[in-house]
């Protein structure tokens, strides 16, 4: 019993006494078990609810729905921009060490709010992923995806209890920049061939996800060499954690998704080359070594080339899912 009242006490001098007052009432705020209850459900809903409920419906088209999302979340993006900038990042932040601003100053608290709604938009990006359910995409809903969804709310949450602003504040001026311009991507690419013909940037959306991941870990983890403004360090560590993990996990995906599977378009090209007579010394990887076809795949799964060239609306989904699941979207 003394073990259990002391980690009590230990928890509500955390939660009261060490956490910002400013933001301790403010929707979600008194304690990180609602918000991880919420990403839970989440989790539970697009792994298996959804799946169940969709059993025997047919793949809903959310073409319009989808471009109305990302417009949205286009113009989300950019506001939470333009208010981590005036609020802080273009109004005296420092990049070399920016404490949070406790005070109940109108600027103190702008940023505060936006730090708030920034939290808030991990929730809207569950839509993501919600959509592939509802049309069937579950190929899109990979354990990675969900789990990079399912623990993004749980992760602001402690830097809006305690510290709403400063240093840390660095990520979401980042991170929304990059949102603003991948919804934007995938509302054209929603929009059909007319327009998509013109996506020809897409893996460079994988790269600027990439810098931004570069650019947060070396923001933070200088504070573990000069902490000149005696920010709290537990957040360096934990916030560049989190880039370096980011980080290479989309690393891995650009080179599968780029390079990988570039060489396999290079080889689905040979084969047809020489289906049509035009390429006599590639071997015909379809004939087997005695002259005669080779055998079908015998588990029943479909050549991996068959999988290559994707209509529109895989297109969509895909680089949906390269933005958010790449690492493992937004």
């Amino acid at each position: 019993m003394e073990l259990i009242t002391n980690v009590h006490q230990g928890w509500r001098y955390l939660m009261d006494e060490l956490s910002d007052p400013r933001t301790r009432d403010w929707p979600l705020m008194s304690s990180p078990f609602p918000t991880i209850g919420i990403s839970l459900c989440y989790a539970y809903f697009v792994k298996v609810l959804g799946p169940k409920l969709m059993e025997n419906r047919k793949p809903f088209e959310l073409r319009k729905v989808l471009i109305v999302y990302n417009f949205l979340q286009v113009l989300f993006s950019t506001w939470l921009f333009y208010e981590a900038c005036v609020s802080g990042w273009l109004a005296g932040y420092s990049l070399r060490c920016q404490p949070v601003d406790y005070s109940r100053s109108p600027m103190a608290m702008r940023m505060a709010s936006g730090c708030w709604w920034y939290y808030f938009s991990k929730f809207t990006e569950f839509f993501d992923t919600i959509f592939f359910v509802m049309r069937k995409r579950y190929d899109q809903v990979s354990t990675l995806h969900v789990i990079h969804h399912g623990i993004m709310p749980a992760s602001v949450w402690w830097g809006v209890k305690f510290t709403p602003g400063g240093h840390s504040s660095f990520f979401g001026l980042l991170n929304t920049l990059v949102h603003i311009v991948m919804y934007t991507y995938y509302m054209l690419a929603a929009m059909g061939p007319k327009v998509q013909k013109y996506l020809w940037w897409k893996k460079y959306l994988t790269v600027f996800q990439m810098v931004q991941f570069i650019l947060v870990m070396g923001h933070a983890f200088q504070l573990l060499i000069w902490n000149e403004c005696n920010y709290p360090i537990a957040f360096a560590y934990f916030i560049g954690a989190h880039a370096v993990m980011f980080y290479f996990l989309f690393s891995n995906f650009y080179k599968q998704a780029y390079t990988v599977r570039k060489q396999a378009k290079k080889e689905k090209a040979e084969q047809m080359a020489l289906t049509n007579g035009n390429l006599e010394s590639v071997p015909n990887k379809n004939i087997g070594a005695n002259g005669h076809a080779a055998a079908p795949h015998s588990n029943g799964k479909p050549d991996f080339y068959q999988t290559i060239d994707k209509t529109m609306e895989d297109s969509y989904s895909t680089t949906r899912h390269r933005a958010f699941v790449g690492f493992g979207s937004n």
